[in-house]
């Protein structure tokens, strides 16, 4: 530890000091309903869950995007006959994992970044080897595991130019947990220089997890429902959207009601919880709540679908929809999850946490910038006068996100390289 920069130092010594009140956070985080008091023990690194016999695979990813981005990976690992360890660190990445992950594969929360935790975790599963998803840099958890010999590597690794900037005024710091893996993947050949340049070492680009992913599942009652509650209206839909994208949407909804006086603009927000608001947006608009249980009815102007995990039957209604997280500084939001299911996006200029992935998609479409509400009511006019023109960019859509398939594969090679072609249990 005494070659450790001074910020791992500072950050190993405050999770030292707060090794006594991590109890009372974790009380108080999930009267918050943060944390699941069932599980608590977990994120101090304690389990009755027996660790399998052979060789274990740990697998990490933050929240929900990072776990699901992994499912293919772990469907595969499974079916090689490895034993996986996935950890996530929040309530709902957790319910989601439990849901789906394959028979085989342990779901534990992750510990909570002090040394005691850490060790405690590490001493019970003892991981062969650790592959964590696109960010989520712990460093007591990263550096426990490597002085026990734990193989890491960084999977499906991105990096934003301002993130790359803030750890180049710690350099030291950067080269630390950067250099405690012993391979990098990243999504692209940006990242992959941004990495390089902070010290990483063995990068390479695999690209993304999520192309490789499966798509979205809905239940089929709802979809058919959905279907014919709308009828043959033209659809806008407006998915994943932030504060000031809503207000970019509803101008467009009104133009396009000149030229198509029944259109129907569904809109689901990328956080439930913000329903109401989009509601008093919406003003002397004719609107409804999915998650009041408010049909669609002829006069409904604005659907608003603030319901958990409905993506996919939303995305299989249009054959374009714009995307949120591009008209804001929120850096986009994955196109290819409704690409693959033959869906066109329309997309603000906001786009680098998937940057190759937007390339591709808008590239095999031929279109898809817009950057305010004129834009996406021309784009829209344009694809709902035309269904053929619309389904033809959904399936070039499709084609574009096929194109980026095989990280899945990429990752295995580079595990079993690292653990050795022995990696069977």
């Amino acid at each position: 530890m005494a070659r450790l920069p001074l910020g791992i130092h500072a950050w190993r010594w405050l999770g030292i000091a707060m090794t006594p009140l991590a109890p009372l956070l974790l009380r108080e985080r999930a009267a918050r309903g943060k944390e699941d008091r069932s599980r608590m023990g977990e994120r101090l690194g304690m389990t009755n869950v027996p660790r399998p016999d052979g060789r274990l695979v740990w697998v990490h990813g933050a929240s929900v995007g990072e776990s699901v981005a992994a499912l293919p990976l772990i469907e595969k690992l499974i079916a090689e006959d490895i034993r996986v360890l996935v950890t996530s660190g929040t309530v709902t990445s957790a319910g989601m994992m439990q849901a789906r992950l394959p028979e085989g594969a342990i779901h534990q929360y992750v510990p909570l970044d002090t040394p005691r935790a850490a060790a405690r975790f590490l001493d019970h599963w003892r991981p062969d080897a650790g592959l964590f998803v696109e960010s989520d840099l712990w460093p007591n958890l990263l550096l426990e595991a490597q002085r026990r010999g734990v193989k890491l590597a960084l999977i499906n690794a991105r990096i934003s130019e301002r993130s790359a900037a803030g750890w180049k005024r710690a350099p030291g710091m950067a080269r630390t947990l950067l250099g405690v893996f012993d391979v990098i993947l990243a999504q692209d050949e940006d990242f992959a220089a941004r990495f390089r340049v902070l010290g990483a070492r063995n990068v390479s680009v695999a690209g993304s997890l999520k192309a490789d992913a499966p798509p979205l599942t809905c239940d089929q009652a709802a979809l058919t429902a959905m279907k014919d509650a709308i009828g043959s209206r033209p659809l806008l839909l407006a998915a994943q959207t932030h504060p000031g994208e809503d207000e970019t949407i509803l101008p467009a909804h009104d133009i396009l009601r000149a030229r198509f006086p029944d259109l129907l603009t569904i809109i689901v927000p990328r956080h439930v919880e913000r329903g109401a608001d989009i509601v008093m947006l919406c003003g002397s608009r004719s609107c409804a709540r999915r998650s009041t249980g408010a049909p669609i009815t002829p006069d409904t102007a604005i659907y608003i679908a603030d319901t958990m995990n409905e993506l996919g039957l939303f995305y299989r209604l249009p054959s374009f929809c714009f995307l949120g997280g591009t008209l804001v500084a929120m850096q986009g939001h994955n196109p290819l999850e409704p690409a693959v299911l033959g869906c066109a996006i329309l997309a603000g200029p906001s786009r680098a946490n998937s940057a190759g992935a937007f390339e591709a998609v808008l590239k095999a479409q031929g279109f898809g910038d817009v950057h305010a509400s004129g834009d996406i009511a021309r784009e829209a006019e344009r694809l709902l006068s035309n269904p053929a023109i619309a389904q033809a960019a959904g399936q070039a859509a499709s084609r574009g996100a096929a194109s980026l398939s095989g990280a899945v594969t990429k990752t295995i090679a580079a595990l079993k390289s690292l653990v050795g072609q022995d990696a069977r249990a």
